[in-house]
């Protein structure tokens, strides 16, 4: 009968309860599974050791695999001994040097630092690369006299100098298990397919026949990986071995377990079990907040500028979460309804002022046209009249002052109408209208405007045409007076569901403010206007500018 409600009581069933819970749990089995934990523990470490090691020995093969390979290759092209000269920073990669034998195994030439290279046993390798393997590793011997095993690899092309080097397995594997260190040191070795113990660290906490009999041994030499466990003396060792691919030797890693955690077992026994289920519980927590909390919240904050920016719809949208975000979005609903519903208002207002205004505009602009202008003109006429019935350099000169700047003032005059009353806007449409704006900013301000039009062009209606003109007209008196750009373009695209009008220019541009209500505090009355003007005819103003990267106004239309 109880109804889940509110974020409190989430939590509570989903954090509070399950802790409870666990920690009784840890009461009684931290011990146990601590025990478990550090013995999975230790033995997945050593199995990453083992296979660390793995790799580092291969890579080590393989880097002496391309170095013989590649030395193979200089046999065609230069003498072998040679290639042995050039190539000679080889040398501390094999310790029982370099030679190049021929296909029936007689020796070509041998580095300075070559070991008894006549009783290398070539014979196993040479018919592999005769019969096209490419580059083949020997199995380790040893040298009459010598105190360490070596082992060899060769390459060479089918009936070529065949190029071999000799190396110390031995020093692969010490550099290989250098790293592997713990509070008590293991037992590592490497063996290879033929049971020939190759290196060894440490010795070993228990009695063996023969280590080719070794735990892990067998599993290793076939290829695999993993851990085992052994009991040696009452106490369980970790076994982790690991295969050598490109030349089937076994590495085995081994050491008693529980002598690498018995100190911190006693010191920390329980806090491993306490923090881990408290981990997963505050990541439980954070996911459950994020998803029905952080989430809901961050959608609800766009939708709420997408409000601010007119688009109203778009606060409807369910985004879910906790009882108290859908409150709060159920109350931005209603707000918006109201706010639409003023704003609904205020655009029939300002429709009816933006109409008054464009009228007046029209009365001024066809009284400077039918009086003014007419009165400069006959003005204009009469000093012509002057000049021709005057004698003498001082009148004429006089005369012809005050024509210049009659004419002027008539320029000036017309040029002040057609900004008053768009004349190309009414007789001809938009775009001769845009051209026309855009020839005259770029005399006026000696900024280059460019005018494109795409699309299909056609009359619209007399509120968008009179509106997007108005919004170039904004734009590009704020390209002249503000952006100090280098020049503008002014872009119309007409297609059958959408009309588009951009001005951009690659001035310096400024901060975009958030929301519509911030462009009157930072003085952009003119934008406010223009967005004022988007909202009577219902598109939509975007406005897009950088700091030093110019900036981009663009309306759009859709049309069904």
């Amino acid at each position: 009968m109880f109804r889940r409600r509110g974020l409190t009581i989430q939590l509570f069933l989903l954090t509070v309860v399950p802790l409870t819970v666990l920690l009784l749990l840890i009461a009684f089995g931290s011990t146990v599974l601590h025990r478990s934990a550090m013995r999975n523990m230790v033995g997945e470490r050593d199995e990453r050791a083992a296979r660390a090691a793995a790799v580092s020995l291969t890579t080590q093969l393989d880097q002496r695999a391309t170095a013989v390979t590649g030395l193979a290759g200089y046999a065609n092209v230069i003498p072998p001994d040679r290639a042995l000269a050039v190539h000679d920073f080889l040398q501390p990669y094999f310790e029982g040097g370099l030679a190049f034998f021929s296909p029936d195994g007689q020796l070509l030439a041998a580095s300075d630092t070559a070991v008894a290279p006549h009783d290398w046993p070539l014979d196993p390798l040479l018919a592999q690369i005769a019969a096209g393997d490419g580059v083949r590793f020997g199995q380790p011997f040893a040298l009459p006299g010598a105190d360490r095993l070596l082992s060899l690899v060769a390459a060479g092309p089918p009936g070529g100098p065949v190029a071999v080097g000799a190396f110390a397995p031995g020093n692969l594997a010490q550099h290989a298990l250098a790293n592997i260190t713990t509070g008590q040191q293991p037992v590592a070795f490497v063996m290879d397919q033929t049971g020939q113990l190759l290196y060894r660290a440490g010795d070993l906490h228990h009695p063996v026949g023969s280590l080719a009999d070794h735990a892990g041994v067998p599993e290793a030499l076939r290829g695999e990986s993993g851990t085992t466990y052994i009991v040696v003396n009452g106490h369980e060792h970790v076994v982790a071995y690991s295969p050598i691919p490109p030349v089937g030797w076994a590495l085995v890693i081994e050491e008693p377990w529980h002598t690498v955690i018995d100190s911190q077992l006693q010191l920390t026994q329980l806090a491993p079990l306490i923090l881990v289920p408290v981990l997963l519980l505050a990541l439980v927590a954070l996911w459950f907040g994020g998803r029905q909390v952080i989430r809901p919240l961050q959608s609800l904050e766009q939708q709420a500028n997408q409000l601010a920016w007119g688009d109203f719809a778009a606060i409807e949208a369910p985004v879910g979460g906790v009882d108290e975000i859908q409150h709060l979005q159920a109350t931005l609903i209603q707000m918006a309804q109201k706010v639409r519903m003023a704003q609904q208002s205020l655009r029939s207002y300002v429709g009816a002022i933006t109409a008054g205004q464009e009228e007046e505009r029209r009365r001024l602009a066809r009284e400077l046209h039918d009086d003014t202008i007419q009165s400069l003109i006959a003005l204009n006429q009469r000093i012509q009249m002057a000049q021709l019935s005057l004698e003498g350099e001082e009148a004429t000169a006089v005369l012809t002052e005050l024509q210049t700047l009659t004419t002027q003032m008539i320029a000036d005059v017309r040029r002040f109408a057609r900004a008053l009353r768009p004349i190309y806007l009414e007789d001809l449409g938009l775009i001769p209208a845009l051209d026309a704006l855009a020839k005259d900013t770029a005399v006026a301000s000696g900024i280059p405007v460019e005018c494109q039009i795409v699309g299909t062009p056609r009359r619209l209606g007399t509120a968008v045409e009179l509106t997007l003109y108005r919004t170039a007209q904004e734009a590009l008196s704020n390209v002249t007076r503000h952006a100090q750009a280098s020049q503008a373009s002014v872009r119309l695209t007409v297609a059958a569901d959408q009309i588009s009008l951009a001005v951009q220019d690659d001035g310096q541009g400024f901060v975009v403010p958030d929301n519509p209500a911030e462009l009157a505090p930072h003085g952009h009355f003119g934008l406010l206007g223009l967005y004022e003007r988007a909202g009577l005819i219902e598109a939509r103003l975007k406005i897009e500018s950088k700091l030093g990267s110019g900036t981009k106004v663009e309306m759009v239309l859709e049309q069904g």
